[in-house]
């Protein structure tokens, strides 16, 4: 693996292309100096080596769905001070103050933070990253292709827990959780994009004045299609998406898009036609009820030739690994932003090419050949009801070396 010190002289050499202000022979002097003299992590005992593992702290329903967090912040960031030694050290005491303010749980903080496509291409390192630059990945959307420079994830049942380390991170509050702040994220960064958000019942409900959101969702909706998103076995574990071996080994790639709901269509459709769209036409109201972790039967060709219609489900489950185990772990989450119902769609996986290749299946357009009532987006699971505005692409380190990559 590169070192640090490699890293910052290949920063120091870019940091005039790449915007940066200040002396790049000063930051080369840096590169030279011994790596900043910072303790050891007081928390890392307690704390999981990958940033993404979320879910050891996570509870879960009394049929084995995982509860994931009802509030969520995501703060997209560009780099803005020359990279050194020093700014390796803001950002890893920042990180820690964030630790030592909240338990790592739904109940404290949840966090990760994690570097774009961007960031890798300011080190002219972006080919030899575990990830690129986003692309178009279907023929019916045509999204924004952003790359950042990095991305700080957030999630908390307690609302005000975000704001606050927002507040702290990127403003001039002085302490957050009892802890004293004195190394903020703005001293590296600056913010570029908000993206926040919410999951669980009764949250959408409280919603129903942005616009596509209707009036009557109901008051137990868990998002605003009214079917939970951490239902059991859909989810890929930890250990799945974390990459192996090599020099990004410990972490994950993570994509994010921002997908634009059209919900009135949808609750007009009876329970049993939303059930068809989302899961597929084998399912019944009380299947769906009764059986958390339903079977996969790869018959999507037989439901397009014979119902008319295909599942997202039963679309996305032909792309899951030879064992039949999902690719992805995602912490996808709805969203008013912009004042329009959505959801920010953040996915882990080991790869990126695992995702597209999920995509791909949930395109479904070999099915149109199957039966004329099946187009690009109609009866054609989900497609119909979102529209992709934008994605962008991550590396999430871990937990020690999450300051600064470098390959």
């Amino acid at each position: 693996m590169t070192s640090r010190r490699g890293l910052l002289r290949r920063l120091a050499a870019l940091s005039g292309a790449a915007g940066l202000s200040g002396c790049s022979r000063l930051l080369a002097q840096r590169a030279e100096a011994p790596t900043a003299d910072l303790p050891a992590n007081p928390l890392a005992a307690e704390l999981p080596v990958e940033q993404h593992a979320w879910e050891t702290e996570l509870r879960t329903d009394a049929k084995g769905n995982t509860l994931l967090p009802r509030h969520y912040r995501i703060l997209l960031l560009n780099l803005d001070r020359e990279p050194s030694e020093e700014s390796a050290a803001t950002v890893e005491r920042a990180m820690r103050t964030l630790e030592q303010a909240y338990e790592f749980s739904a109940d404290g903080l949840l966090h990760m933070l994690g570097w774009g496509s961007g960031y890798f291409e300011r080190l002219g390192a972006l080919s030899g990253s575990p990830i690129r630059h986003p692309k178009v990945l279907s023929r019916t959307d045509d999204p924004d292709l952003l790359a950042f420079d990095a991305a700080l994830v957030l999630a908390s049942h307690v609302p005000s827990q975000l704001v606050a380390t927002e507040q702290a991170m990127f403003g001039d509050r002085g302490t957050l959780g009892g802890a004293a702040v004195e190394d903020r994220l703005g001293d590296v960064f600056s913010l570029a994009e908000r993206r926040t958000g919410f999951l669980g019942e009764g949250l959408p409900a409280k919603h129903a004045d942005a616009e596509g959101v209707p009036a009557d969702i109901p008051d137990d909706a868990p998002n605003f299609s009214g079917f939970g998103t951490g239902r059991k076995g859909t989810q890929a574990t930890v250990e799945r998406v974390t990459i192996d071996d090599g020099p990004f080994a410990g972490g994950t790639t993570m994509h994010l898009s921002h997908l634009r709901q059209s919900l009135n269509s949808w609750w007009e459709m009876a329970d049993s036609e939303q059930i068809e769209q989302l899961f597929s036409p084998e399912f019944s109201p009380e299947d769906i009820d009764m059986d958390p972790s339903l079977p996969f039967a790869d018959a999507v060709e037989e439901h397009a030739a014979e119902d008319g219609v295909v599942g997202h489900w039963e679309k996305a489950a032909r792309a899951r690994d030879e064992d039949g185990q999902p690719r992805l772990l995602r912490r996808d989450f709805d969203t008013v932003d912009g004042g329009q119902a959505g959801v920010h769609f953040l996915s882990l996986q080991r790869e990126l090419e695992d995702f597209e290749r999920v995509r791909d299946a949930m395109n479904g357009w070999w099915l149109r050949n199957e039966s004329s009532e099946i187009t690009d987006r109609k009866n054609n699971g989900i497609l119909e009801f979102i529209t992709v505005l934008s994605r962008a692409n991550f590396y999430v380190p871990p937990r020690d070396r999450r300051a600064f990559p470098s390959a």
